[in-house]
Protein backbone atom coordinates (compact mmCIF):
# COMPACT_ATOMS: atom_id res chain seq x y z
CA UNK A 1 0.00 0.00 0.00
CA UNK A 2 3.06 2.47 1.11
CA UNK A 3 4.55 1.96 -2.33
CA UNK A 4 1.82 4.46 -3.63
CA UNK A 5 3.04 7.53 -3.97
CA UNK A 6 -0.14 9.13 -3.00
CA UNK A 7 -0.27 7.74 -0.16
CA UNK A 8 2.92 8.05 0.83
CA UNK A 9 2.92 11.80 0.45
CA UNK A 10 -0.67 11.86 2.15
CA UNK A 11 1.09 10.12 5.37
CA UNK A 12 4.39 12.69 5.37
CA UNK A 13 1.62 15.89 5.13
CA UNK A 14 -0.34 13.68 8.05
CA UNK A 15 2.60 13.65 9.97
CA UNK A 16 3.56 17.55 9.33
CA UNK A 17 -0.29 18.53 10.47
CA UNK A 18 0.40 16.26 13.91
CA UNK A 19 3.70 17.35 14.88
CA UNK A 20 2.53 21.33 14.08
CA UNK A 21 -0.49 20.19 16.41
CA UNK A 22 1.23 18.82 19.00
CA UNK A 23 3.88 21.76 19.13
CA UNK A 24 0.82 24.43 19.16
CA UNK A 25 -1.36 22.05 21.86
CA UNK A 26 1.79 22.17 23.91
CA UNK A 27 1.66 25.88 24.50
CA UNK A 28 -1.51 25.51 25.43
CA UNK A 29 -1.81 22.74 27.60
CA UNK A 30 -0.02 19.14 28.22
CA UNK A 31 -3.02 17.37 27.96
CA UNK A 32 -4.20 19.00 24.48
CA UNK A 33 -1.03 17.24 23.35
CA UNK A 34 -2.49 13.81 24.27
CA UNK A 35 -5.17 14.64 22.11
CA UNK A 36 -3.90 16.02 19.74
CA UNK A 37 -1.28 12.10 19.31
CA UNK A 38 -4.94 10.26 20.11
CA UNK A 39 -6.87 11.84 17.47
CA UNK A 40 -3.67 11.26 15.26
CA UNK A 41 -3.53 7.68 15.99
CA UNK A 42 -6.98 7.42 15.83
CA UNK A 43 -7.30 9.16 12.45
CA UNK A 44 -4.30 6.97 10.71
CA UNK A 45 -5.75 3.52 11.85
CA UNK A 46 -9.25 4.32 10.34
CA UNK A 47 -7.10 5.89 7.34
CA UNK A 48 -5.03 2.14 7.05
CA UNK A 49 -8.14 -0.13 7.35
CA UNK A 50 -10.90 1.96 5.04
CA UNK A 51 -7.56 2.21 2.51
CA UNK A 52 -6.61 -1.52 2.87
CA UNK A 53 -10.09 -2.48 2.45
CA UNK A 54 -9.98 -0.30 -0.91
CA UNK A 55 -7.29 -1.73 -2.04
CA UNK A 56 -8.40 -5.00 -1.62
CA UNK A 57 -11.29 -4.44 -3.36
CA UNK A 58 -8.95 -3.21 -6.03
CA UNK A 59 -7.10 -6.04 -6.06
CA UNK A 60 -10.59 -8.22 -6.53
CA UNK A 61 -11.38 -6.25 -9.45
CA UNK A 62 -8.03 -6.28 -11.39
CA UNK A 63 -7.96 -10.31 -10.82
CA UNK A 64 -11.56 -10.72 -11.97
CA UNK A 65 -10.06 -8.40 -15.10
CA UNK A 66 -7.11 -10.42 -15.33
CA UNK A 67 -9.48 -13.83 -15.34
CA UNK A 68 -11.50 -11.97 -18.32
CA UNK A 69 -8.42 -11.19 -20.41
CA UNK A 70 -7.41 -14.68 -20.19
CA UNK A 71 -10.44 -17.06 -20.54
CA UNK A 72 -12.40 -15.71 -23.13
CA UNK A 73 -16.10 -16.13 -22.66
CA UNK A 74 -15.56 -15.72 -18.87
CA UNK A 75 -18.78 -14.03 -17.66
CA UNK A 76 -17.86 -10.89 -15.52
CA UNK A 77 -20.27 -10.25 -12.19
CA UNK A 78 -19.78 -7.39 -10.53
CA UNK A 79 -20.57 -6.70 -6.49
CA UNK A 80 -24.31 -5.21 -5.96
CA UNK A 81 -22.59 -2.66 -3.16
CA UNK A 82 -22.63 1.02 -3.23
CA UNK A 83 -20.05 3.22 -3.83
CA UNK A 84 -17.30 4.25 -5.98
CA UNK A 85 -15.42 1.35 -7.06
CA UNK A 86 -18.84 -0.54 -7.24
CA UNK A 87 -20.00 2.22 -10.09
CA UNK A 88 -16.31 1.42 -12.04
CA UNK A 89 -17.01 -2.34 -11.62
CA UNK A 90 -20.68 -1.61 -12.69
CA UNK A 91 -18.69 -0.17 -16.04
CA UNK A 92 -16.03 -2.61 -16.27
CA UNK A 93 -19.10 -5.24 -16.23
CA UNK A 94 -20.89 -3.80 -19.31
CA UNK A 95 -17.35 -3.24 -21.03
CA UNK A 96 -16.61 -6.83 -20.65
CA UNK A 97 -19.66 -7.92 -21.67
CA UNK A 98 -19.78 -5.56 -24.98
CA UNK A 99 -16.30 -7.29 -25.77
CA UNK A 100 -17.76 -10.20 -25.87
CA UNK A 101 -20.20 -9.28 -27.87
CA UNK A 102 -18.29 -8.19 -30.38
CA UNK A 103 -15.94 -11.26 -29.75
CA UNK A 104 -19.06 -12.81 -31.14
CA UNK A 105 -19.89 -11.20 -34.33
CA UNK A 106 -15.98 -11.36 -35.42
CA UNK A 107 -16.46 -14.96 -34.98
CA UNK A 108 -19.72 -15.10 -37.06
CA UNK A 109 -17.85 -12.70 -39.93
CA UNK A 110 -14.47 -15.22 -39.80
CA UNK A 111 -17.25 -18.36 -40.09
CA UNK A 112 -19.16 -16.36 -42.55
CA UNK A 113 -15.62 -15.23 -44.64
CA UNK A 114 -14.44 -18.86 -44.84
CA UNK A 115 -17.65 -20.26 -45.90
CA UNK A 116 -17.15 -17.61 -48.71
CA UNK A 117 -14.13 -18.03 -49.44
CA UNK A 118 -14.75 -21.64 -49.70
CA UNK A 119 -17.62 -21.43 -51.92
CA UNK A 120 -16.00 -18.95 -53.74
CA UNK A 121 -13.03 -21.53 -54.80
CA UNK A 122 -15.89 -24.12 -55.41
CA UNK A 123 -17.47 -21.33 -58.09
CA UNK A 124 -13.86 -20.26 -60.13
CA UNK A 125 -13.23 -24.43 -59.99
CA UNK A 126 -16.08 -25.50 -61.98
CA UNK A 127 -15.27 -23.72 -64.88
CA UNK A 128 -11.63 -24.23 -65.00
CA UNK A 129 -11.93 -27.80 -64.94
CA UNK A 130 -14.29 -27.41 -67.92
CA UNK A 131 -11.64 -24.70 -69.32
CA UNK A 132 -8.75 -27.63 -68.61
CA UNK A 133 -11.04 -30.13 -70.49
CA UNK A 134 -11.42 -28.24 -73.54
CA UNK A 135 -7.76 -27.74 -73.67
CA UNK A 136 -7.32 -31.58 -73.37
CA UNK A 137 -9.42 -32.28 -75.75
CA UNK A 138 -7.74 -29.84 -78.37
CA UNK A 139 -3.94 -31.51 -77.82
CA UNK A 140 -5.24 -34.67 -79.69
CA UNK A 141 -5.98 -32.14 -83.15
CA UNK A 142 -9.44 -33.14 -83.83
CA UNK A 143 -11.08 -31.77 -86.88
CA UNK A 144 -11.51 -27.92 -88.09
CA UNK A 145 -14.84 -27.49 -87.23
CA UNK A 146 -14.72 -29.50 -83.56
CA UNK A 147 -11.73 -27.43 -82.86
CA UNK A 148 -13.83 -24.30 -83.56
CA UNK A 149 -16.53 -25.26 -81.10
CA UNK A 150 -13.90 -25.88 -78.53
CA UNK A 151 -11.96 -22.65 -78.58
CA UNK A 152 -15.60 -21.24 -78.83
CA UNK A 153 -16.93 -23.45 -75.67
CA UNK A 154 -13.22 -22.24 -73.99
CA UNK A 155 -14.18 -18.57 -74.73
CA UNK A 156 -17.32 -18.48 -73.23
CA UNK A 157 -16.05 -20.02 -70.05
CA UNK A 158 -13.68 -17.10 -69.53
CA UNK A 159 -16.23 -14.68 -70.42
CA UNK A 160 -18.10 -16.56 -67.33
CA UNK A 161 -15.19 -16.95 -65.16
CA UNK A 162 -14.49 -12.60 -66.20
CA UNK A 163 -17.91 -11.77 -65.08
CA UNK A 164 -17.88 -14.07 -61.95
CA UNK A 165 -14.23 -12.26 -60.59
CA UNK A 166 -16.50 -9.01 -61.46
CA UNK A 167 -19.52 -9.94 -59.50
CA UNK A 168 -17.40 -10.72 -56.63
CA UNK A 169 -15.12 -7.49 -56.85
CA UNK A 170 -18.10 -5.71 -56.45
CA UNK A 171 -20.00 -7.74 -53.75
CA UNK A 172 -16.77 -7.65 -51.73
CA UNK A 173 -16.70 -3.26 -51.92
CA UNK A 174 -20.35 -3.16 -51.03
CA UNK A 175 -20.07 -5.77 -47.88
CA UNK A 176 -16.63 -3.65 -46.96
CA UNK A 177 -18.71 -0.61 -46.99
CA UNK A 178 -16.62 1.68 -49.49
CA UNK A 179 -19.19 1.87 -51.78
CA UNK A 180 -20.82 5.69 -51.72
CA UNK A 181 -23.51 6.02 -53.98
CA UNK A 182 -23.95 9.05 -56.67
CA UNK A 183 -27.98 10.21 -55.63
CA UNK A 184 -29.49 11.44 -59.21
CA UNK A 185 -32.90 11.58 -60.71
CA UNK A 186 -33.45 8.79 -62.64
CA UNK A 187 -36.04 8.10 -65.52
CA UNK A 188 -37.31 4.51 -65.50
CA UNK A 189 -38.22 4.47 -68.88
CA UNK A 190 -34.40 5.66 -69.96
CA UNK A 191 -32.67 3.72 -67.67
CA UNK A 192 -34.69 0.72 -68.53
CA UNK A 193 -33.84 0.97 -72.46
CA UNK A 194 -30.82 1.36 -71.53
CA UNK A 195 -29.96 -1.63 -69.33
CA UNK A 196 -31.78 -3.25 -72.32
CA UNK A 197 -29.34 -2.62 -75.18
CA UNK A 198 -26.58 -5.32 -74.12
CA UNK A 199 -28.67 -7.87 -74.65
CA UNK A 200 -30.37 -6.73 -78.26
CA UNK A 201 -28.74 -9.43 -80.22
CA UNK A 202 -29.09 -12.15 -77.40
CA UNK A 203 -32.42 -12.15 -77.25
CA UNK A 204 -33.14 -11.67 -81.02
CA UNK A 205 -31.23 -14.73 -81.46
CA UNK A 206 -33.47 -16.38 -79.15
CA UNK A 207 -36.63 -14.70 -80.25
CA UNK A 208 -37.36 -13.08 -77.25
CA UNK A 209 -39.35 -10.18 -77.12
CA UNK A 210 -40.16 -7.38 -74.71
CA UNK A 211 -43.13 -5.82 -73.71
CA UNK A 212 -42.43 -2.57 -71.87
CA UNK A 213 -45.41 -0.15 -70.35
CA UNK A 214 -43.12 2.18 -69.13
CA UNK A 215 -45.20 5.85 -68.93
CA UNK A 216 -43.32 9.00 -69.02
CA UNK A 217 -42.56 11.11 -65.53
CA UNK A 218 -41.75 8.30 -63.96
CA UNK A 219 -38.65 8.85 -61.50
CA UNK A 220 -36.41 7.15 -58.83
CA UNK A 221 -33.40 8.41 -57.09
CA UNK A 222 -30.51 6.63 -56.85
CA UNK A 223 -26.92 5.72 -58.94
CA UNK A 224 -27.37 4.83 -62.59
CA UNK A 225 -24.13 3.05 -62.76
CA UNK A 226 -25.19 0.30 -60.19
CA UNK A 227 -28.92 0.73 -60.46
CA UNK A 228 -28.30 -0.78 -64.23
CA UNK A 229 -26.11 -3.17 -62.48
CA UNK A 230 -28.65 -4.58 -60.55
CA UNK A 231 -31.56 -4.15 -63.47
CA UNK A 232 -29.42 -6.02 -65.73
CA UNK A 233 -28.68 -8.76 -63.73
CA UNK A 234 -32.81 -9.17 -63.22
CA UNK A 235 -32.80 -9.58 -67.15
CA UNK A 236 -30.34 -12.25 -67.19
CA UNK A 237 -32.35 -14.14 -64.64
CA UNK A 238 -35.59 -13.61 -67.27
CA UNK A 239 -33.60 -14.56 -70.16
CA UNK A 240 -31.51 -17.51 -68.79
CA UNK A 241 -35.13 -19.12 -67.79
CA UNK A 242 -36.67 -18.86 -70.49
CA UNK A 243 -37.47 -20.93 -73.42
CA UNK A 244 -37.18 -19.36 -77.39
CA UNK A 245 -39.45 -16.73 -78.32
CA UNK A 246 -40.53 -16.19 -75.10
CA UNK A 247 -41.90 -12.60 -73.29
CA UNK A 248 -40.67 -10.34 -70.63
CA UNK A 249 -42.97 -7.75 -69.25
CA UNK A 250 -41.38 -4.69 -67.54
CA UNK A 251 -43.85 -1.89 -65.94
CA UNK A 252 -43.65 1.13 -64.26
CA UNK A 253 -46.26 2.71 -61.93
CA UNK A 254 -45.74 5.57 -59.41
CA UNK A 255 -47.57 6.91 -56.45
CA UNK A 256 -47.41 9.37 -53.61
CA UNK A 257 -45.85 6.99 -51.68
CA UNK A 258 -43.05 5.01 -53.52
CA UNK A 259 -42.51 4.00 -57.25
CA UNK A 260 -42.65 0.41 -58.60
CA UNK A 261 -40.55 -1.33 -61.37
CA UNK A 262 -41.92 -4.77 -62.25
CA UNK A 263 -40.28 -7.60 -64.08
CA UNK A 264 -42.61 -10.43 -65.24
CA UNK A 265 -41.35 -13.58 -67.39
CA UNK A 266 -43.05 -16.51 -69.72
CA UNK A 267 -40.70 -19.19 -67.96
CA UNK A 268 -41.56 -22.14 -66.01
CA UNK A 269 -40.92 -19.56 -62.28
CA UNK A 270 -39.82 -20.57 -59.17
CA UNK A 271 -40.00 -23.70 -57.20
CA UNK A 272 -41.81 -23.31 -54.02
CA UNK A 273 -38.43 -24.44 -51.98
CA UNK A 274 -36.27 -22.21 -53.57
CA UNK A 275 -38.36 -18.76 -53.30
CA UNK A 276 -36.85 -18.09 -49.78
CA UNK A 277 -33.50 -18.23 -50.83
CA UNK A 278 -33.06 -16.90 -54.57
CA UNK A 279 -31.58 -13.68 -53.12
CA UNK A 280 -29.05 -15.63 -51.02
CA UNK A 281 -25.15 -15.79 -51.61
CA UNK A 282 -24.19 -18.78 -53.88
CA UNK A 283 -27.86 -20.28 -53.73
CA UNK A 284 -28.50 -22.07 -57.48
CA UNK A 285 -31.25 -23.91 -56.37
CA UNK A 286 -32.05 -27.72 -55.21
CA UNK A 287 -31.80 -28.90 -58.83
CA UNK A 288 -28.40 -29.99 -60.31
CA UNK A 289 -28.62 -28.83 -63.49
CA UNK A 290 -29.63 -24.79 -62.58
CA UNK A 291 -27.61 -22.54 -64.37
CA UNK A 292 -25.58 -19.42 -63.23
CA UNK A 293 -23.47 -19.05 -60.03
CA UNK A 294 -25.80 -17.68 -57.27
CA UNK A 295 -24.06 -14.43 -57.28
CA UNK A 296 -26.46 -12.22 -59.66
CA UNK A 297 -29.39 -11.56 -57.55
CA UNK A 298 -27.26 -11.80 -54.80
CA UNK A 299 -25.52 -8.78 -56.24
CA UNK A 300 -28.86 -7.32 -57.24
CA UNK A 301 -30.35 -7.09 -53.83
CA UNK A 302 -27.35 -5.53 -52.16
CA UNK A 303 -27.40 -2.67 -54.56
CA UNK A 304 -30.95 -1.65 -54.05
CA UNK A 305 -31.16 -2.24 -50.41
CA UNK A 306 -28.16 0.28 -49.97
CA UNK A 307 -29.74 2.63 -52.41
CA UNK A 308 -32.86 2.59 -49.96
CA UNK A 309 -35.09 0.49 -52.30
CA UNK A 310 -36.77 -3.39 -51.97
CA UNK A 311 -36.68 -6.54 -54.35
CA UNK A 312 -39.19 -9.25 -53.61
CA UNK A 313 -39.43 -11.92 -56.42
CA UNK A 314 -42.55 -14.91 -56.15
CA UNK A 315 -44.28 -16.61 -59.09
CA UNK A 316 -47.14 -15.29 -60.92
CA UNK A 317 -50.27 -16.58 -60.53
CA UNK A 318 -50.63 -16.67 -64.67
CA UNK A 319 -47.25 -18.50 -64.50
CA UNK A 320 -43.34 -17.26 -64.79
CA UNK A 321 -41.42 -15.25 -62.53
CA UNK A 322 -41.36 -11.84 -60.68
CA UNK A 323 -39.59 -9.20 -59.71
CA UNK A 324 -40.56 -6.34 -58.30
CA UNK A 325 -38.59 -3.33 -57.65
CA UNK A 326 -39.63 -0.53 -54.71
CA UNK A 327 -38.60 2.83 -53.68
CA UNK A 328 -39.97 4.70 -51.55
CA UNK A 329 -40.41 8.68 -51.97
CA UNK A 330 -38.48 9.20 -48.65
CA UNK A 331 -35.49 6.64 -50.32
CA UNK A 332 -32.34 8.44 -50.06
CA UNK A 333 -28.42 8.07 -50.87
CA UNK A 334 -25.14 9.50 -51.01
CA UNK A 335 -24.31 12.13 -53.14
CA UNK A 336 -20.51 11.05 -54.36
CA UNK A 337 -18.88 10.06 -57.70
CA UNK A 338 -18.13 6.46 -58.46
CA UNK A 339 -17.60 4.41 -61.49
CA UNK A 340 -18.05 0.60 -60.86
Amino acid sequence: MFRNREIRQFSIVFIIITIISAIAGISIHPAVLLLVFFSAAAYGVAFFIFTKARYKRIAQVSEQICTVLHNPGYLYISSQEEGELSILETEVAKMVLRINEQNEVLKREKKHLANSLADIAHQLRTPLTSANLVLSLLKNNPGNSTRKSLLRETGELYIHMDWLVSSLLKLSRLDAGIVDFQCSRLDVKELINGTLQPFQIQMELHGIMVQADLPEGVFIYGDYRWFSEAVQNIIKNCIENIPDNGIIEITARDNVLFTEIKFHDSGSGFKKEDLPHLFDRFYRGRDASTAGYGIGLALCKTIITRQGGTITAKNHPDGGAVFIICFPKHAACNVTNLSL
